[in-house]
């Protein structure tokens, strides 16, 4: 059976090499295509029957090209790329790969953190992290992460998961709030960890915000889809003492880095992942996965049904 590796974002070679030795010892074939087009896309999804993806997009087009695609595996945590219903509508199994990123995202939040404390290194006085609050927006793998690492800063640490009990957080050492005002409200610094979906995009704006106290700052290494921007944008020229980081620019990146200068900073590219570490375990287990499930059906990971 051919597994496709389609990436316009290419992983790491020794992820590759990985990748493929995993795919040929179960006795299937690999076909790797990076920076590949749409139309390349296409082409080589027509005979395959497992297909890895990092953050390309996957609809319906790519499905009805794929008479025999039984399962597509994100090598990632986010899925917002994939077109669930429409895999669900052609049989084909959706997973993606949770917690084979997250520590190298939870070193993104603080190293973005850190250097907005230090006012990006401009050589003027900062503030320490050491004492400070931290509220963490979804306490998933991500999340937890985030909350090893605050510790060893000395923060104080609330969090906010409706799908994660009180005892689970009070286990780590977290408090748990049950309301987002009270999380903006309550600590110097938001990080937000949750998905894009109908009832979060656009959540994040100016009512939540301004509720930060002095000098707060909001990280989002989530997705840009939860950021009111134009909501943002009117509470950070109310505030000057807020800031915003992102792991992915808004659409607005240019007027927010005009209008707020050193109060904003936005990676190049969404680089949450981009660790070596990351991209070799994320790779490996999204082969290891797909063969899984062209096998035995294997689909603990699967996101739609």
């Amino acid at each position: 059976m051919k597994i496709l590796v389609f990436t316009e974002k290419p992983f790491a070679p020794a992820a590759v090499k990985a990748i493929a030795d995993v795919i040929n010892a179960s006795g299937n074939d690999m076909e790797l295509v990076e920076r590949g087009t749409r139309a390349d896309l296409l082409n080589a999804v027509k005979d395959a029957e497992g297909l890895i993806v990092r953050s390309d997009v996957i609809d319906a087009e790519v499905m009805e090209a794929a008479p025999k695609l039984k399962v597509i595996v994100r090598a990632g945590a986010g899925y917002d790329n994939i077109d669930l219903q429409a895999a669900t509508n052609h049989g084909i199994c959706v997973m993606n790969t949770p917690g084979q990123n997250s520590n190298a995202v939870a070193e993104l939040v603080f190293g973005m953190i850190v250097m907005m404390c230090r006012n990006q290194y401009n050589g003027t006085s900062g503030s320490e992290l050491k004492g400070k609050s931290l509220g963490i927006y979804a306490f998933g793998q991500v999340g937890r992460n985030v909350a090893r690492i605050a510790k060893g800063f000395g923060m104080k640490i609330q969090a906010l998961d409706v799908f994660v009990s009180d005892e689970v957080m009070e286990a780590e050492g977290v408090t748990p709030v049950h309301d987002v005002n009270e999380l903006f409200s309550q600590n110097d610094f938001v990080s937000l960890h949750i998905p894009a979906t109908p009832q979060t995009r656009n959540s994040i704006g100016y009512d939540l915000v301004m509720k930060m106290p002095k000098n707060g700052v909001l990280v989002n290494t989530a997705r840009k889809e939860v950021i009111d921007e134009e909501g943002l944008k009117k509470a950070l020229e109310e505030r000057p003492d807020l800031r915003y980081v992102s792991d992915i620019k808004p659409a607005a990146a240019e007027e927010f880095e005009k209008l707020f200068a050193s109060r904003v900073f936005f990676t190049p590219k969404k680089m949450g992942a981009q660790t070596a570490e990351a991209n070799f375990n994320a790779g490996v287990a999204a082969a290891e996965q797909s063969i899984a499930y062209l096998k035995d059906g294997w689909n603990k990971f699967q996101v739609n049904k």
